[in-house]
């Protein structure tokens, strides 16, 4: 049986937001398994963080990130339950990396929710006539459009995009892990970004 060291303790709890007993008692399961351990403990943080999910925030903090020579800014609407965890440094972090991935990754949303019905329809019909041209039968058809919406999901809606700093998480699981460790909601408000030479009507 593989040795549970604290420095294997340590970078599972930095990865994942467990506690300290949690991910001691996952490794040792898991006979060191880091991959599988990660796993368990993010599948535990979402069913924790979904509890708490329709809590109110009132309290939080607006950040703002200013990137690449001051070509692009991002500010930040990052909410929460107590003015504890808003003063935070780990909520505070958490707020600093989604704005950098708001200032990396361009999302339009903060969640499928949030693309207006009209725009959804557009992209819609686009995925359709695309799929119409190729072919193919109407049952791997319907797949091929599925498959295209989720990956507009993916790239436009904020909680979805993969991580920057870590493409097996998406930003979701990020905000999630810091709920199951602090054990308040936290909620992505809204966002705006700026690029220098933008037009406003874009």
């Amino acid at each position: 049986m593989t040795e549970v060291t604290a420095k294997m303790v340590k970078e599972l709890r930095d990865k994942t937001g467990g506690t300290f007993l949690d991910c001691k008692n996952i490794l040792q399961e898991t006979n060191g398994d880091f991959e599988k351990a990660s796993e368990i403990l993010r599948i535990k943080g979402t069913a924790k963080a979904e509890k708490k999910a329709g809590r109110k925030t009132p309290e939080g903090a607006i950040t703002s990130y200013i990137h690449a020579g001051g070509k692009i800014g991002v500010l930040l609407e990052l909410n929460c339950e107590t003015d504890f965890v808003a003063r935070n440094e780990e909520f505070q972090h958490l707020a600093k990396e989604i704005a950098m991935q708001i200032a990396a990754a361009n999302p339009l949303y903060v969640s499928r929710e949030d693309v207006p019905a009209d725009v959804l329809e557009k992209e819609k019909s686009i995925f359709k006539a695309q799929v119409l041209q190729s072919g193919k039968p109407e049952n791997i058809a319907a797949k091929i459009l599925e498959g295209k919406l989720e990956k507009y999901f993916e790239e436009m809606c904020l909680l979805e995009q993969p991580y920057i700093r870590d493409s097996k998480m998406n930003v979701e699981d990020i905000v999630k892990s810091l709920v199951s460790k602090v054990g308040e909601n936290i909620v992505v408000s809204r966002f705006v970004r700026y690029q220098l030479g933008e037009s406003l009507e874009d």
